[in-house]
């Protein structure tokens, strides 16, 4: 064990190991790439689908089994499927990850949106508000810390799983892992896993210091 780690150490610190198109910096920004365009992509989709559903009240019911979907989701079988119908490309690397971010962003707004009290919604509309300014002037703002959370973890779940890339021959920190199972190379797939991990706690963190600064005059 002393051994593996010791070589695992001078894996990820050597300098040739971070350099070219298959060093380390690279396959992180690969990584990053990937991960952080499928988190846009899925905050498009997820984001006015769960402010829709939770301000109408309708729907709920999609919001709620949406979050067991995101659970019992193939990313694999999934990122197979349209590689068949859609040949070698980036597409069901994405296809994937979108479809795994937007349960947990919908679900997320959804449930921001339910917890704000119903009485401060009719005192918004008492007011004179039409349903747009206190979709986007009273609930949204209330409703903002769970958002977040929802896209918090649906980044967090897309960091973790996109490794897949490497699964249809493309980049990112994936390739480490696939490439050291191939080459039977336990040293390359510890390093890879172990980037992958840094990278997600790493992300979680900062958006977590970034939500608390965000509302931190809420709690205070």
């Amino acid at each position: 064990m002393y051994e593996l780690l010791k070589n695992l150490g001078s894996w990820l610190t050597s300098g040739s190991q971070w350099a070219g198109s298959d060093g380390i910096a690279h396959r992180l920004a690969e990584h990053l790439q990937y991960s952080l365009l499928a988190t846009l992509i899925a905050a498009a989709i997820g984001l006015p689908l769960g402010l829709l559903i939770g301000h109408t009240g309708k729907g709920a019911f999609v919001a709620i089994n949406l979050a067991s979907f995101g659970r019992a989701l193939p990313t694999v079988g999934l990122v197979v499927l349209v590689f068949l119908a859609g040949g070698l490309s980036m597409l069901p690397v994405y296809v994937a990850l979108v479809a795994l971010a937007v349960p947990a962003i919908v679900t997320n707004t959804y449930a921001g949106m339910s917890a704000v009290d119903p009485d401060v919604k009719d005192a918004a509309r008492g007011q004179g508000m039409r349903g747009h300014q206190v979709l986007f002037q009273v609930e949204l703002p209330l409703a903002l810390p769970l958002i977040m959370t929802g896209l918090r973890l649906a980044l967090i779940q897309v960091v973790a799983t996109a490794t897949i890339a490497a699964y249809v021959s493309f980049g990112g920190l994936g390739r480490y892992v696939f490439d050291g199972l191939a080459q039977r190379d336990l040293v390359q797939v510890l390093g890879g896993a172990v980037l992958v991990a840094v990278v997600a706690v790493t992300l979680d963190l900062l958006l977590s210091a970034l939500q608390r600064f965000l509302f931190r005059h809420r709690t205070a």
